[in-house]
């Protein structure tokens, strides 16, 4: 059979083969009769062969109608089934959340506790974690490859976010062991400003901006250290004095190892972190249902 022929071909001729009948054939397909016919034409015109003789009086199938009539039902049952098992790999990604996150929202267990909640309303939806560099801010939801996203506000483009805000934590300044300011129990923002400060990338926009505390500086410029994508890095920058950093409470775990401390700044308001969605998605149940469960999760962790 050449490769030309399409599935609508055999469709119209399984119908007719099966019909016997171009009228009742026509009306079963939802075409007019003589589109049918030109079709058929046309498909043993490819084939090079007649499929079905017509008379004034009945329609019969030649040899070879009669023996491409299996091999056609089998071309469309497979057809069907390729198209369903599609539908159903749709629906399975459908009921699949994926989360983006830079940071794990560990804080005493929360992620865990989410997912409980969330999978005991859904249980047969699935979630999947993807792990986001610092370049992007929004963890995957600006392209979208993620649902649903554990971000630190503000975030860039937010008009086109919603979000609920899961914890507020304190902006502590990490250091190095050794610099002068570690062995204070708490400092100033003030003396910071001529420290140079490790930033994040210049894609997280207004977010680095925030690290950096531009709204406590008074206009000055910050002197940049270096650039970080993610906690190893900064640990790293850190112990090689390249600068200091602003941090939430809750990630200071993550820094604050051999060669670091984390010490209280006066002067700057406190971080937010919550969790974000596409506001196009807000009505999408499951994001719906995993955003029901932060907010219950972020509750009962305050109470």
């Amino acid at each position: 059979m050449t490769t030309d022929v399409h599935s609508r071909d055999l469709r119209y001729f399984v119908a007719v083969a099966e019909e016997l009948h171009f009228t009742r054939a026509a009306e079963r397909l939802y075409v007019s009769q003589p589109a049918l016919s030109k079709q058929i034409r046309a498909l043993e015109g490819q084939l090079g062969v007649e499929l079905l003789r017509r008379d004034r009086h009945r329609v019969a199938l030649t040899a070879a109608g009669e023996a491409l009539l299996p091999h056609a039902r089998q071309v469309l049952a497979a057809l069907a089934e390729g198209a369903a098992a599609v539908e159903a790999a749709k629906a399975a990604q459908r009921s699949t959340l994926v989360v983006g996150m830079s940071t794990s929202p560990g804080r005493g267990g929360m992620l865990p506790a989410i997912r409980s909640r969330f999978t005991a309303a859904h249980p047969r939806a699935g979630i999947r974690l993807r792990q986001v560099s610092w370049d992007d801010p929004t963890a995957g939801l600006a392209d979208g490859s993620a649902d649903v996203a554990f971000v630190w506000l503000p975030l860039p483009g937010e008009e086109r976010y919603a979000w609920t805000v899961l914890a507020e934590e304190p902006r502590l300044v990490a250091l190095p062991d050794t610099h002068p300011l570690a062995a204070r129990a708490g400092i100033d923002f003030a003396d910071l400003l001529d420290e140079p400060f490790l930033a994040l990338p210049k894609s997280a926009g207004p977010l680095r901006d925030y690290w950096l505390a531009l709204d406590a500086r008074a206009g000055r410029a910050p002197r940049i250290g270096a650039e970080i994508a993610g906690a190893e890095e900064t640990y790293e920058a850190l112990v090689a004095g390249l600068g200091v950093c602003l941090v939430a409470s809750g990630n200071a775990p993550l820094i604050t190892r051999e060669g670091v401390t984390t010490r209280p700044v006066r002067g700057v308001g406190p971080s937010r972190y919550a969790l974000a969605w596409r506001r196009e998605d807000g009505d999408r149940p499951l994001v719906r249902a995993y955003a029901e469960a932060c907010r219950a999760t972020a509750g009962l962790a305050g109470s």
